[in-house]
């Protein structure tokens, strides 16, 4: 499958790029050379993936809970950073604060060790109110704080959101080439917020970036996702739904960015549902884009943005699949550099941290001492 969007009929014939340069959209971006998946090291692919998440949080910040024709009457169609100091989100700082507990304690990862990490880092700190948390996180705040212990403390009205699915790409870069061991850890780590399709979420998008990690096409990260979830889940079904979608609309008569990305959208968003966070419908809008990029990055992160409703969260998870699948340098350069530290806006704690960092910690010893 082509890693670029075919030349689509109805747009004007993309500009020559320079040499060392990439067009996206109407955008000039500076990018590596990119090598071959197979000749990408196990690094390259956990910065890509690490990074690639910071990436898609800080692009679709600004469009989250806008629809389409929203974004479009404000920007276009956005093709790079629309906000003059670009920074992640909760996503980003969750994923670091979970990539942190990851590397701790590694395969032997236990809901003792998730709840004890949430109580010191987050519940039971004085600082707050934890600005930009999902819902997901404050009920799971309140919880610990009452007093109550995982499971229950994910017994609250969104344990079904997709804050677990934000969080879920570190445990598919510890776990490369190993997607139900990754799913497994996921799930650990959502005992304590989430239950039922919230965990469904998680448990797909750490599988697909554990297969991403070792694979040389996307086909094999959807399949894997797949793999560790109910056939018959809302999670399946959705991912199911716009993953063909996906394939079909690209490859249409006429087909264009736009009606890929309302073909995407259509096939799994609840009309009228006020609620942008359902982790079945982020999920599979994430990787209806992954499809729909053929796992270019660029093409995948912005097509999620564009969808708009939880624009952080989908293009995270599609930037930490597509990063996993072509590694770092995918990444235009430009939208690379401007990932600083996170700030801690929303979890004071992980302020100074930087997703890269987090990304090396969770490679095996003798990975980290060949880089």
């Amino acid at each position: 499958m082509s890693a670029t969007y075919p030349a689509y009929p109805a747009e004007p014939r993309p500009r020559a790029a320079p040499p060392g340069t990439r067009v996206t959209g109407t955008r000039l971006h500076p990018v590596s050379e990119e090598p071959s998946p197979a000749a990408l090291t196990p690094r390259v692919r956990a910065r890509g993936a690490m990074l690639g998440l910071a990436v898609g949080d800080a692009l679709g910040a600004p469009a989250e809970n806008l629809k389409p024709s929203q974004i479009r009457e404000r920007w276009g169609r956005i093709e790079g950073f629309v906000s003059e100091s670009p920074a992640g989100t909760d996503d980003t700082e969750y994923a670091v604060f979970s990539g942190l507990l990851l590397a701790d304690h590694g395969s032997a990862l236990s809901v003792e060790h998730v709840e004890a990490a949430w109580h010191q880092w987050i519940a039971d700190l004085d600082e707050g109110p934890f600005r930009g948390a999902g819902f997901s996180e404050r009920g799971t705040l309140e919880n610990l704080r009452r007093g109550l212990a995982a499971p229950i403390s994910a017994q609250h009205r969104h344990s079904w959101s997709d804050g677990l699915a934000m969080r879920a790409a570190p445990f598919g870069v510890f776990a490369a080439g190993r997607p139900a061991e990754a799913a497994r850890l996921v799930a650990i780590d959502g005992t304590v917020s989430h239950d039922g399709e919230g965990i469904f979420g998680g448990r797909a998008v750490a599988a697909g970036v554990a297969a991403g990690m070792v694979a040389e096409g996307p086909e094999a990260v959807v399949q894997a996702a797949l793999s560790v979830i109910p056939e018959d889940s809302w999670t399946s079904r959705s991912l199911q739904r716009a993953v063909s979608v996906a394939r079909r609309a690209r490859v249409a008569p006429g087909a264009n960015r736009l009606s890929v990305e309302r073909a995407v959208r259509t096939s799994v968003v609840i009309g009228g549902y006020p609620w942008t966070d359902l982790a079945p419908e982020a999920v599979g809008l994430a990787f209806g884009a992954f499809t729909a990029a053929g796992g270019d990055f660029a093409d995948a992160v912005l097509t999620a943005v564009n969808m708009g409703r939880d624009a952080d969260t989908t293009a995270a998870v599609a930037g930490a699949l597509a990063g996993a699948l072509r590694g770092e340098r995918a990444i235009p350069a430009d939208w690379a550099a401007a990932i600083g530290p996170v700030r801690g806006s929303c979890l004071p704690s992980m302020a100074g941290r930087h997703i890269l960092n987090v990304a090396d910690r969770l490679l095996p010893d003798d990975e980290r001492a060949a880089s």
